[in-house]
């Protein structure tokens, strides 16, 4: 019988709107024949990310790509690594002879320790290895002290907050993604000047260990070879990186966990014009402190569909496909961000835009 060796598992961590995922989609697109499978973890009900791979031109059908991308939806990998994490791991496990590396894109708020050191539980341990964790850095956010790119006056409100003289969530969680890294990207350089960079990389250096490489990306376009066969074996060292969170994992008490100050909602609204969408979004988004927004839009009189990503007031758009003859024509939408009312959110939406 034939001995395999062991799986290569790249996990790419990172700040929501880093560009994790389109830093996977360029590895997918330019995979060359590897044999890649994709778990995609989605902080929210819809399936935005998963979306967004399953259109990557991997040279496979569209049946065969559905069947490469496993999407975990609810919440963080570390909180339902039992219920969802280890199934899909035992059939890409069974399936191991067919496949040349898996990627893992965690939730924009996922903590990376718990799931490499899901690795050296037996099951996993003897099939895979953890090639690299990366960590997708924003390197303009981080220029201007948010560390995610939503809008600046959250953080203006923290600071002059004198009973908040602790770091800030985000900041902890930010350190934590980058002292679990084998490899950091700066990413979006193209869009910050070198005297910030410069500051960029010495912030993130104060959280690395000395071997950590760094480098510099826009959009994540990096050689894979750059990005695959780094060779880390990260399950075998992840318990000597310190993290802010280590002791929230030591107890059973879940009541105080990292992530709970967190909100992802969804919304679903009728078609809409595009052009009220964009601003009544940006409005919540100013008002409510909304980290990120995903979602599909259906525009009166396009037959294509739009597909939103906002990060803070910045968005990104474009018609992604046609609608379905039998699909019905509807906007939906995850919001992300602190103590976000539902009802509130959607009333205002549907207010917006006269829905």
């Amino acid at each position: 019988m034939k001995t395999l060796a062991k799986l290569p598992v790249t996990i790419v961590t990172g700040f929501l709107g880093s560009g994790k995922t389109t830093l996977l989609r360029h590895m997918l697109d330019n995979a060359q024949g590897r044999r890649i499978a994709v778990i995609v973890n989605e902080f929210g009900e819809l399936g935005i990310d998963g979306e967004i791979l399953k259109q990557c031109s991997i040279g496979c059908t569209e049946e065969e790509a559905s069947g490469r991308v496993y999407e975990l939806a609810n919440g963080c990998l570390c909180c339902t690594v039992q219920e969802e994490f280890f199934p899909v791991m035992r059939e890409l496990v069974a399936r191991r002879g067919d496949l040349d590396h898996i990627l893992i894109e965690t939730s924009g708020l996922a903590l990376p320790k718990p799931l490499v050191q899901a690795f050296q539980w037996p099951e996993i341990r003897s099939a895979c290895t953890v090639d690299a964790v990366i960590t997708v850095v924003d390197s303009p956010a981080v220029a201007a002290g948010t560390f995610a790119a939503f809008p600046d006056q959250v953080d203006a409100q923290r600071k002059l907050d004198p009973n908040l003289d602790h770091e800030s969530p985000l900041h902890e969680l930010f350190a934590d993604q980058l002292s679990s890294a084998d490899l950091v990207i700066l990413n979006k350089t193209d869009l910050i000047d070198p005297a910030d960079l410069a500051k960029v990389r010495l912030e993130v250096a104060e959280e690395l260990p000395p071997a950590v490489k760094v480098i510099e990306a826009s959009s994540g376009r990096l050689p894979l070879d750059v990005l695959l066969g780094v060779g880390a074996g990260s399950e075998e060292h992840i318990d000597s990186r310190h993290s802010h969170h280590d002791h929230h994992h030591d107890s059973d008490d879940h009541d105080d966990h990292d992530h709970d100050a967190f909100d992802s909602i969804s919304i679903e609204l009728p078609e809409a014009d595009e052009s009220l969408l964009l601003d009544a979004l940006t409005q919540l988004v100013v008002k409510h402190g909304i980290l990120r927004v995903k979602g599909f839009a259906a525009i009166p009189g396009k037959p294509m569909r739009l597909l939103l990503q906002g990060v803070g007031t910045r968005f990104d758009k474009h018609f992604d496909r046609k609608w379905g003859a039998d699909e019905k024509r509807i906007t939906r939408l995850v919001l992300i961000g602190q103590e976000l009312d539902a009802t509130q959110l959607e009333a205002q939406l549907r207010a917006a835009l006269g829905a």
